[in-house]
């Protein structure tokens, strides 16, 4: 996959399918497969445009949503998926002011685009004035040809990032993973957290996540983690470790049969399913004992991610 950024342009035809992916959840994937499949039909290559960073981290900070998924995931899927080029852009102040008009006059004369593919309810342009029916009314004079993609909804609900995004926060893991159609995912390195796990015979590894994605409900978790290529089970506390007075919100987790030392490694940290609720247990003795059982039942769950 090609990865474009900013001022790079291309000098081909292309089958560009436009919105923000955070997530790349399965309404985003019906999306991307539209432009695939007219792409392959068409011989030309499958685009995605979307932002590096969100939108309103520029038009009103205050108002940014925590993210999904952060970029270095974000492209790991849209390859895994078969895009052809991907287009990151920088979302800036100068972007923020171009007219509906100009952005696909842009797609067209930079990216070639002869087909361009949007949800139902898509917007652009300064202001989000930019809509569907404007988008149809452009197709003749710029030479290309739009096709919108219906809403994917599940049990009857439309799948989107907010809804999504909601669930995290409620931690509702299982539920989010069916409307994602994959496993959420939060990357970062490795770092040193006090070490007491080790002490009580269940060492952990601590993420250094980055404080613009989005931290699911505090709880204990069944997760995956993801290192150099491997894959382990894992038993996840988000939260403040009540028991040994942690006063910092962490994301630690215990792996099953691990015992690798890979401080500062890069990793990914794949969420299942919420197990329980935080608790501040009496002593370390009660701790162990849950964490025992926490571990038998992560022993028994199908690795599904």
């Amino acid at each position: 996959m090609k990865i474009l950024k900013d001022d790079v342009g291309i000098h081909e035809n292309t089958v560009i399918v436009l919105g923000s992916f955070d997530g790349i959840h399965i309404g985003h994937r019906k999306l991307i497969e539209t432009a695939i499949e007219i792409g392959q039909m068409s011989r030309m290559k499958s685009m995605v445009y979307t932002f590096a960073n969100h939108p309103l981290s520029v038009i009103n900070s205050h108002r940014t949503p925590k993210l999904l998924m952060s970029n270095k995931v974000k492209i790991e899927y849209f390859e895994k998926l078969g895009v052809d080029i991907l287009a990151l852009i920088e979302f800036n102040k100068e972007f923020m002011e171009i007219s509906p008009e100009d952005f696909i006059k842009l797609l067209t004369e930079k990216y070639g685009a002869k087909h361009i593919i949007v949800g139902y309810n898509y917007r652009f342009g300064y202001k989000n004035l930019g809509d569907v029916e404007l988008l149809r009314s452009m197709q003749e004079n710029l030479g290309f040809e739009l096709h919108v993609v219906e809403p994917v909804k599940l049990g009857g609900t439309p799948v989107s990032s907010t809804f999504i995004r909601g669930l995290i926060i409620e931690g509702e893991i299982s539920v989010a993973n069916e409307f994602l159609g994959h496993s959420f995912v939060i990357d970062g390195k490795i770092i040193r957290g006090k070490q007491i796990g080790r002490t009580i015979g269940f060492p952990t590894i601590n993420l250094d996540y980055n404080l613009e994605n989005l931290v699911p409900r505090g709880g204990v978790y069944y997760t995956v983690a993801e290192i150099e290529g491997e894959y382990f089970k894992g038993i996840t506390n988000v939260g403040y470790n009540p028991t040994v007075n942690g006063n910092k919100l962490s994301i630690e987790t215990y792996l099953l049969d691990f015992n690798k030392d890979v401080y500062d490694y890069y990793f990914k940290l794949h969420f299942i399913e919420r197990i329980r609720d935080e608790k501040k247990f009496e002593n370390i003795e009660l701790l162990k004992k849950q964490i025992q059982r926490d571990k038998e039942y992560v022993e028994q769950q199908v690795m599904w991610f």
